[in-house]
C-alpha cells in the first residue's frame, strides 16, 4: 500500500469532546526520510487517480484546508499537489471578503468556486470562516451563527448529492510553533513578503481563536462530514498524512479509465493518410 494505513489516518479524526486534545507535535510516523520517500512514491499514483477523475467527469473532490497562520496550508498545496494535472486542479484562496462580497450571502463566494465534475478542488480557508472571522470582523452577529451553521450543514448535504466528495482538514500547530514560523518569515525575504499587519493580531489572539475553532469543530464534525485534525508541526509528516487522506478518498471512488468507444479507428487513420 502506497499510502499510510487506516489506523494512522483515523488517529487524526476529530474528537469532538476535545478537538485539539492531542499534541500537534506528536509523531505518527517514525522515519522522516522514509516518509519523504513514501510521499514521492505516492504522488504519481495520486496524479493518475486525479487524471481518471477528470477523464470520467462524474465525481469531484473538495479538499478544505483550515488552520492558523503559518500552519502550512500553502505548503500542502505546493508540496502535496505539485504532481497533479493543473488543468483539473482548482485552487481557491479566500481572504477577508471585499465590499461586493459583503453585500451577498456569506456562502455565495464559496459556492461560486465549488469544483465541477472531474475536478479536484482545494479551498485554502473555507465557508467555516463565516462562523469565526466574519464574527470577529463585525460581518455577522452571535445571533446569526445558528442560522449560518444550519446553512453550512445543508450545503454539505447538497455536496454529497452533487457527487462532490468532501475532505475537511484542520492543520494543528501550537502557539509556540507559530511564533517560530513567524520569526522565520521576518528573517527571510523569501517569506517576509507573505506577512500582513493582521498576522500580528492573529498571533496575539491565538488562544481565543483556538477556542472559537474548538467550538466550530465540535458542532460541525459528523460521520457524514468528518473533520481531520492533522498534527502539522512536522512538515514531512503533515504532507504524507494529507496525501494519504486524499489517496483514501480516491480509493473510495473506485476510479477506472472510462470504457468509451473511440471516435475513429486505426483504419480511418490509414485511409486518411
Amino acid at each position: 500500500m502506497l499510502r499510510l494505513a487506516d489506523d494512522l489516518l483515523d488517529d487524526c479524526l476529530c474528537q469532538p469532546q476535545a478537538p485539539f486534545g492531542k499534541s500537534p507535535s506528536r509523531y505518527l510516523i517514525d522515519d522522516k526520510h522514509a516518509a519523504k520517500a513514501q510521499l514521492a512514491a505516492l504522488k504519481p499514483w495520486l496524479a493518475e487517480q486525479q487524471t481518471m477523475l477528470w477523464a470520467n467527469r462524474r465525481d469531484a473532490v473538495l479538499l478544505l484546508l483550515q488552520g492558523p497562520d503559518c500552519s502550512g496550508k500553502d505548503g500542502v498545496i505546493r508540496r502535496v499537489l505539485s504532481a497533479c494535472n493543473p488543468q483539473a486542479l482548482q485552487i481557491s484562496s479566500f481572504q477577508e471578503p471585499d465590499a461586493a462580497e459583503n453585500r451577498r450571502d456569506f456562502l455565495a463566494r464559496y459556492q461560486a468556486h465549488l469544483p465541477a465534475p472531474g475536478l479536484l478542488g482545494v479551498f485554502n480557508r473555507s465557508y467555516y470562516e463565516g462562523l469565526t472571522s466574519d464574527l470577529r470582523d463585525g460581518l455577522c452577529s452571535l445571533a446569526d451563527l445558528p442560522g449560518r451553521e444550519q446553512r453550512i450543514a445543508e450545503l454539505e448535504q447538497q455536496l454529497a448529492g452533487q457527487r462532490i466528495h468532501l475532505l475537511k482538514c484542520y492543520l494543528h500547530i501550537s502557539h509556540e510553533e507559530q511564533t517560530l514560523r513567524l520569526r522565520r518569515r521576518l528573517e527571510l525575504p523569501s517569506k517576509r513578503w507573505k506577512l500582513k499587519a493582521s498576522d500580528l493580531t492573529a498571533w496575539q489572539q491565538f488562544q481565543e481563536r483556538q477556542q472559537e475553532w474548538t467550538e466550530v469543530l465540535q458542532r460541525s464534525h459528523s460521520d457524514a462530514a468528518p473533520w481531520y485534525v492533522i498534527p502539522a508541526e512536522h512538515r514531512w509528516q503533515r504532507d504524507l498524512l494529507l496525501a494519504s487522506l486524499l489517496a483514501r478518498e480516491f480509493e473510495r471512488l473506485q476510479l477506472a479509465w472510462p470504457q468509451r468507444p473511440a471516435p475513429f479507428t486505426a483504419q480511418d487513420l490509414e485511409l486518411g493518410a
